[in-house]
This record gives C-alpha cells, structure tokens and sequence, in this order.
C-alpha cells in the first residue's frame, strides 16, 4: 500500500489537466488565441497616417460558380460566426470574402481612430482591390447592415446585389429621443462590463430570454476580450464604434439604393442602441423590427422583404434553415449571368 503522503503528492498532478480544462479563455486585443474556421489573412493598411492590418478569410469554393459574397459581421462579433453561412456559399460554389473591420476581430485595435462608415466602407473596397474582386453581394448583419448600405451606396458599381439581415440603424435614435453621449461615457460603460453580464444581455436583447447552447460561441470573443490583459484598448475602440453608429444613421439613404436588396427581418427583435437612456414613454417605440422592416422595403427601390416570426436578432443562429432558404432565393433569383 502507498504512504499517505505519495497519494497526496500525487494529486496535484492528476486535478492539473482538469483545472486548466476548466479555466475561461482570455483573449489579447488581436485574438491570438481564438480560432477562426478558416485560415486568416492580413492587409496592410496605411490609414489615418498609420499602419494597421485588416484580418479576413478569403475561401474559395471547389467548384467555383464565378460570383463572390461579402460578409460584414456585427458590433459584438467577428468574421468567425459566419462560419456555417460560409460553409453554405461555398457549397454552392460562391467565393466567400469575410473580413474584421479595423477595430473589431482579429484586427488592429489602434488607440486613435476616426471611425466612419465611409472609412470602413473604403477599407473593404480596399481589401476587394487586393483580392481582385471587381463585383459582389453585400451581406450585412446587425451594424454590418449599416456598413453594408454605406458600401452599395459609395459603390453601387461594385455591388451585385445587398442583403441586409436584421440590420441596426433602420431608424434615427437621436430623432426618436435618446439622448446622445459623449465618447467618455460609452468607454466607462463599456470598462464596467463583467463576462456574465455579456450573456444576460444576449439572452435578454437578442433571444427573447431563451438560451440555447448552439449561442455559446457568440459569448466566446466577448468575454475573453473582458478577462484579456488588453481590455481597455478593446473597449476603447468599441467606444468609438457605438459613437459612430450613434451619430451616423443610413436611414435617410435607403431611397438612393439601385441594386437588388434582401432584407432578412426577425421580427422579434428589440435591438435599439441607447433605449435604456430614451425618455420611458419612448422606450416601447425602439427597434420595433416587426415594424421597421415594413416601412424600409417601401422605401428601397427594388426590396424584398423576409420576415421571420418569433426570431430575434440574430437569424443565422437561432433559425438557420428559415434564414438559409431566404438567402439562397434571393441569390439564385438576383444573380447575373
């Protein structure tokens, strides 16, 4: 029989494994340790007279069906949870270009910025210049929608056709009555976050206070970010995004949009930036998608509309066959020969 002491000398070693297993990611500014689904490039960009790099994943299908799609990601997500509407695309032979826009993902997180719509819409235009991309449907999703339309909008002759899923900014904030806040205000906000927190709000915002474990991974990035060592430069930068998706609406522009566009509505979705700050009588008025995507399409030449009942924010996860079908419609139907 072993000595005591042997047993517990030796349990430290047996309840390591177990106890790093079960510690929470911690992420850098850069994700280095967040795995993508495919493999990540950079672009070297000079921007705003320094020098930052665009990550994104470029994936080429198998059979190549001559056509490309852009995917622009969310205010608290990445290119990484396009990942099965990526895996969809290619199958069907698209090429599939999914970048990080500067300040978000695996890209630079500069400590000075000016963060317009314009410039991360230029930037995209850039990396579609290095890639050799001429034309392509724009996909956008949540502020990705807002980026989106300010893309088909600076270059309507690089975009085939525009789909816009459950994207934010389809009204005027400042015009319904939130107030605006200075750029201090959002960062202190944003450096009182706690990882739990960022589930409660999801739950409650995006899936109408039912969680499923198929939404773990858009917890992931924003929870590692907040127990990483460079969480102030992350918060600093997502800061000046909410101040730019604040104070630059596209919802006086849909009229000028000439392409073919999709827009995918969940029409359970609340999502409104600043309705906690709005007057209470407000409150109930904000980000009414069962509502918006109505008076958006009458406004877009040439819309289609999909709503999708009982889904909130976020379609591609929480009703991915609805959103699958949609997708895939309005691409056979508005593809150029």
């Amino acid at each position: 029989m072993r000595p005591l002491w042997s047993l517990l000398a030796a349990l430290p070693l047996v309840l390591s494994p177990l106890a790093v297993a079960a510690e929470p990611p911690a992420f850098d500014a850069r994700l280095s340790g967040y795995d993508y689904p495919h493999p990540v490039h950079t672009l070297d960009l000079d921007s705003q007279d320094q020098s930052l790099e665009m990550a994104y994943m470029d994936v080429r299908p198998e059979q190549p069906n001559g056509h490309t799609v852009v995917l622009l990601h969310g205010k608290n997500f990445s290119g990484a949870y396009w990942d099965r509407t990526i895996d969809l695309l290619t199958g069907e032979g698209y090429r599939v270009v999914a970048p990080d826009q500067i300040g978000f993902g695996k890209s630079s997180k500069p400590a000075r910025y000016q963060f317009t719509f314009q410039t991360l819409a230029d930037n995209t235009r850039r990396l579609l210049d290095h890639l050799e991309v001429e034309r392509a449907t724009v996909v956008g999703h949540s502020m990705g929608g807002m980026l989106a339309t300010r893309f088909a909008l600076m270059f309507p002759q690089r975009t085939e056709s525009l789909v816009l899923v459950n994207p934010i900014g389809l009204e005027d904030w400042a015009a319904k009555g939130v107030p605006w806040q200075p750029v201090e205000a959002w960062y202190q906000a944003e450096l009182k976050k706690q990882p739990e927190g960022v589930k409660k709000y999801m739950t409650a915002s995006y899936f109408d206070g039912q969680w499923r474990p198929a939404y773990e991974p858009l917890l992931t990035l924003q929870q590692g970010w907040i127990r990483g060592p460079d969480y102030p430069r992350v918060a600093w930068n997502s800061a000046l995004t909410y101040d730019m998706i604040f104070t630059q609406p596209v919802v006086g522009d849909f009229e000028q949009l000439s392409m073919p566009t999709l827009l995918i509505i969940g029409t359970r979705d609340r999502t409104a930036l600043g309705k906690d700050r709005a007057p209470q009588a407000v409150r109930g008025q904000l980000g009414r998608y069962d509502e918006l995507g109505d008076r958006v399409a009458e406004r877009i030449p040439d819309a289609h509309l999909v709503e999708l009942a009982e889904v909130g924010h976020v379609p591609q996860f929480e009703a991915f066959d609805r959103y699958r079908d949609a997708l895939e419609n309005f691409l056979e139907n508005n593809r150029p020969d």
